[in-house]
């Protein structure tokens, strides 16, 4: 049953997100999840990749944020993610809290390139991500719902735990309360002389625009519903005698940098029912992709028919 984000009684909630930002959450690179709405759970968070393939600029526009943040902590080597997969459960967070964007800008106990992540109206802070060793495909509803009991328990026994490049504990004013981390709790501890904006290197500055930039195409609904399973020459799929679904994609941006309100409930038309759940290992191909252009699994498999086609011609 789907669950908005102004429902409760969340067994094991979910957030779909749009890439790159899915995997950057799972791999621990990115801390703080924003959204305009407040995060209405504390604890486990399966994250869920919708079906919008990223394109390169936005890949870069991220990466290259967090080059730039992860930098004025003096951490000079990320590793990415090598790739993006979209349709699938990628792993879970833990939300431990929610503030306001200038409480976090301003929040002396995190480091610096946590606070720079404030960019939304609020913000939900993560710790202790992991990842599915093998992401299975799926699909998504908007805001937060709960995994449908099956999924859950085929996801829960794949999970790997990850170090982060700056792993972050954000301390509860009252840690008897798991909901004590929430917007204005910590605005007492915020001088009120200090300002939110850091001394940014142009650098910096250029990252954090382009960041905004890359965001800005999320806001407006994207009517991106899949209709069937999609495969590559870089995959390798295995169907679970798991019963099929029928999952509704989450159209709305996943905020990251900037967000839209979710608005509006998706019709039954918007529905479709697909083949049982499908395990899929992203396996690296041979040689890199034309162009120089990083593959993504879930790319249309008429690409690769296309191509033997040709080669058949030839």
């Amino acid at each position: 049953m789907r669950r908005g984000h102004s429902s409760g009684n969340y067994r094991n909630p979910c957030l779909t997100m749009h890439q790159p930002w899915a995997s950057l959450l799972v791999y621990g690179i990115k801390r703080i999840e924003g959204r305009t709405w407040a995060a209405p759970i504390r604890g486990r968070l399966w994250i869920h990749a919708a079906s919008k393939v990223p394109d390169e600029a936005t890949i870069k526009a991220m990466e290259d944020f967090y080059r730039e943040i992860y930098a004025v902590d003096g951490i000079a080597d990320l590793k990415f993610p090598e790739y993006y997969p979209v349709s699938r459960l990628l792993g879970c967070v833990e939300v431990v809290g929610c503030v306001r964007r200038e409480e976090l800008a301003c929040w002396e106990m995190v480091p610096e390139g946590v606070r720079l992540e404030a960019q939304t109206d609020l913000c939900w802070l993560c710790e202790q991500p992991q990842k599915l060793l093998i992401p299975f495909e799926m699909r998504g509803y908007q805001g937060v719902y709960n995994l449908e009991k099956k999924i859950y328990e085929a996801a829960i026994r794949g999970l790997t735990p990850v170090e982060g490049p700056l792993p972050v504990k954000f301390l509860l004013p009252n840690p008897q309360d798991p909901f004590s981390l929430k917007p204005g709790s910590i605005s007492a501890n915020v001088p009120e002389t200090r300002t939110s904006e850091l001394e940014r290197s142009s650098s910096l500055t250029a990252a954090i625009a382009g960041a905004r930039a890359a965001a800005t195409q999320f806001s407006k609904k994207v009517q991106d519903f899949e209709t069937t399973p999609q495969t590559n020459t870089a995959q390798s799929v295995r169907t679970l005698p798991l019963k099929s679904e029928s999952f509704e994609e989450d159209t709305t941006p996943s905020a990251n940098l900037s967000e839209t309100s979710n608005k509006g409930a998706l019709t039954s038309n918007n529905k479709e029912k697909i083949s049982p759940i499908k395990y899929e290992e992203i396996t690296r191909p041979s040689q890199p992709s034309s162009g120089g252009l990083r593959p993504h699994p879930g790319a249309p498999s008429k690409i690769f028919a296309a191509a033997v086609r040709a080669l058949k011609l030839s």
